[in-house]
């Protein structure tokens, strides 16, 4: 008895050729070509992974022992979170021409005959030696291992000294973390910040559950506390409504 067999044919994608069912989804030249475009981007992320080494800022708080060393790898400016120990604080080495081409602010303070420039000291009030280590190093390394109260405190860092890819960096991060929670928290600090992203976030997720938040303890202490608020989001939402019925119709 003789078997017969047959090949279905089927046409590529991406180029319109027929080609066998036993092929791997696609004609032999454009699977060749689309393996040889995937190694091409392969190393092409690797070049752009050694390049980003390359320019990565090696920071002085990296160094293990640089309390013992004193102020390492020629710095020459040191941050000081001023209030909080003040008998002895902690000081963070760093350089003047990081600081500079990072923030707009510290390039003002150290370019011209401020205190800062002529001591070699820049004084932060109202953070803490963690936020401030935290703020340095990104400085460096565009990098930030955040909790959502270090977000925070950056944000109010960042926006101070005009590092906006932090402040962006740490709006994204709040972003992901909102809830019933924290909302109202992160909507307040948004607005005396004007962190665009991540008022815009919060002020969504409380017009589209309006009922529900009006009944929230937070709303109520937001009422008493801060009214001012309490009447821009109303007018978002008012907003919101008058938009969709003009949709609508």
């Amino acid at each position: 008895m003789i078997k017969w067999t047959t090949s279905t044919m089927l046409r590529c994608l991406s180029c319109k050729e027929e080609y066998g069912s036993d092929n791997a989804g696609t004609c032999k030249d454009c699977y060749e070509e689309a393996s040889e475009t995937e190694e091409e981007l392969k190393r092409e992320i690797e070049d752009l992974k050694a390049k980003i080494a390359f320019l990565r800022f090696w920071s002085p708080l990296e160094h293990h022992n640089f309390l013992q060393l004193g102020s390492p790898s020629f710095t020459d400016v040191v941050l000081v979170a001023s209030d909080e120990h003040p008998a002895n604080p902690v000081s963070f080495p760093a350089h003047k021409a990081v600081l500079t081409c990072r923030s707009p602010v510290f390039k003002a303070m150290l370019e011209t005959d401020m205190e800062e420039r002529l001591s070699g000291i820049i004084k932060i009030s109202d953070i803490s030696n963690d936020t401030l280590r935290c703020f340095v190093d990104y400085l460096y390394t565009a990098e930030a291992c955040l909790d959502e109260q270090m977000a925070r405190d950056l944000l109010v860092l960042a926006e101070k000294y005009e590092v906006k890819y932090l402040k962006a960096h740490c709006e994204k991060f709040l972003v992901s973390k909102l809830n019933w929670d924290n909302l109202v928290t992160n909507f307040g600090l948004a607005q005396q910040h004007n962190a665009k992203i991540l008022l815009d976030a919060s002020l969504s997720m409380i017009t589209d559950n309006m009922s529900k938040f009006t009944k929230t303890p937070e709303y109520a202490h937001l009422v008493e506390k801060d009214p001012r608020l309490v009447v821009e989001i109303f007018e978002a939402y008012l907003s919101k409504a008058v938009n969709t019925a003009a949709k609508k119709d």
